[in-house]
């Protein structure tokens, strides 16, 4: 899909892979709960990553006769589990075992394992948000950070950022949880640890199910590309009148166009389907995300 970079997903896969394994090594010789957690995380962010890329190339099916507008609305369902599985697994089990560990807290055996993991880890997540943000900043076009995102109509794009985000920020709180637990012998600070992880993946869960679910219901176009159309269909010499566009997004590069146009009255019926025919070829050539056309014509009479 053209708007739907795989490589930061590639990326993330890869690294969080090799980060999981290495944090569950970890959490078993040194006990740490928050390394625990944090080794669930980077599971399920792998397992989240797979279901993206599957999203992706499901979308990717031609129409058939029971999907006539197509598989691209795909995407937008793959990522909203996605974020259910950040929010049951991920924030669920995070803080099962933080709170286990608040109630019944157990030394670090060794927490220089832990340190060497968690900074290892952080090279690799710095390194997966680096790309994921530079894909990211390409669709921008200049806007804001939080209202590309809310603009964005390609979960895919700010799915992998929020993963990484969070991935990172967990990091930093497991690193401090060793810490203190390490320095004051207090073994709650792990547990607490735990506990902040499972609330910062609860919070990404929450923003991405929510920009997940507008796409699936339904959203327009930008009003950019809605006032470009319009502005096209009035510079027409054929058109009248022309109702505001309706649009929505069946995919990140699938757009459906309904029209309402009033052709002048002086026209004939020939004149007005050469008119239709023209006018969704300037449309598909300047926006070429525009998959589906419909135009209803009105003033219609005989040649």
């Amino acid at each position: 899909m053209a708007g739907s970079a795989k490589g930061p997903i590639y990326a993330a896969i890869a690294a969080n892979v090799a980060i999981a394994i290495s944090k569950f090594v970890a959490a078993a010789l040194s006990g740490s709960s928050a390394m625990l957690s944090e080794g669930i995380h980077s599971l399920v962010d792998t397992g989240n990553g797979l279901l993206l890329l599957y999203g992706l190339r499901a979308a990717q099916r031609p129409a058939d006769e029971d999907h006539p507008l197509g598989h691209g609305k795909e995407v937008y369902f793959w990522s909203l589990v996605v974020a259910v599985l950040i929010f049951a697994i991920g924030g669920g089990m995070s803080f099962y075992e933080g709170i286990a560990h608040l109630q019944h807290p157990e030394p670090i055996a060794d927490a220089r394992l832990s340190y060497i993991v968690l900074v290892l880890a952080m090279v690799f997540e710095g390194a997966a948000l680096f790309f994921a943000l530079k894909s990211f900043n390409r669709q921008r076009r200049g806007q804001g950070f939080w209202k590309a995102i809310h603009e964005s109509k390609d979960p895919t794009n700010f799915a992998v950022v929020f993963e990484d985000g969070a991935a990172l920020l967990g990091l930093l709180v497991a690193l401090g949880g060793v810490f203190l637990t390490d320095y004051t012998g207090n073994p709650l600070w792990d547990g607490v640890a735990s506990v902040v992880i499972g609330l910062i993946l609860t919070v990404i869960a929450v923003l991405l199910a929510y920009e997940s679910k507008a796409l699936l219901i339904g959203e327009s176009a930008r009003p950019e590309v809605r006032r470009a159309i319009r502005e096209l269909v009035v510079a027409d010499p054929a058109t009248h009148l022309v109702n505001p566009p309706i649009t929505m997004h069946f995919g990140p590069e699938n757009i459906l166009l309904a029209l309402d146009v009033e052709f002048k009255d002086e026209l004939a019926a020939d004149e007005i389907e050469q008119a239709v025919a023209r006018l969704e070829s300037e449309i598909r050539e300047q926006h070429p995300a525009v998959k589906r056309i419909f135009i209803e014509a009105k003033a219609l009479k005989p040649s």
